[in-house]
């Protein structure tokens, strides 16, 4: 099973060894989406979870009891159809061609299903078409 997820790392616990520990104690796989973490300022990861239920279950009670906040990533990423004057410049940095260029039309394609709501494309926006639904 695969979950989503948003981990908050208090300043004191950023230089813990996360992954590592899910990996090792929990036999849960964590892709890493997006991280803002630095030292002494609270910490963000986006991480896909992997594993059997119950051990992703048991991973997120411990990381909940070390003060890592948990929260469910159902992010989504929306493009403004109006708004959007297929530059292109999103395709650039999507790092998985959910957002490509019709070679024929050259209007903006989004496949929601390669979407890992990076949000790389946010930013890269001149007009500011894209966001997330939350």
């Amino acid at each position: 099973m695969k979950k989503r997820v948003t981990l908050t790392f208090p300043k004191r616990a950023i230089h813990q060894p996360i992954t590592y520990r899910l990996a090792k104690d929990f036999n849960v796989a964590a892709n890493i989406i997006r991280a803002q973490v630095a030292p002494n300022q609270i910490g963000k990861l986006v991480v896909e979870l992997s594993g059997d239920i119950d051990q992703l279950e048991e991973a997120i009670s411990w990381l909940e009891d070390h003060d890592i906040g948990v929260s469910q990533a159902n992010r989504e990423i929306l493009i403004d159809e109006d708004s959007c004057v297929h530059c292109g410049l999103c395709t650039g940095v999507c790092p998985t061609r959910a957002l490509t260029l019709a070679p024929d039309t050259f209007k903006l394609n989004f496949a929601r299903s390669r979407c890992i709501v990076c949000e790389q494309c946010i930013p890269t926006c001149p007009v500011q078409a894209i966001s997330t639904n939350l």
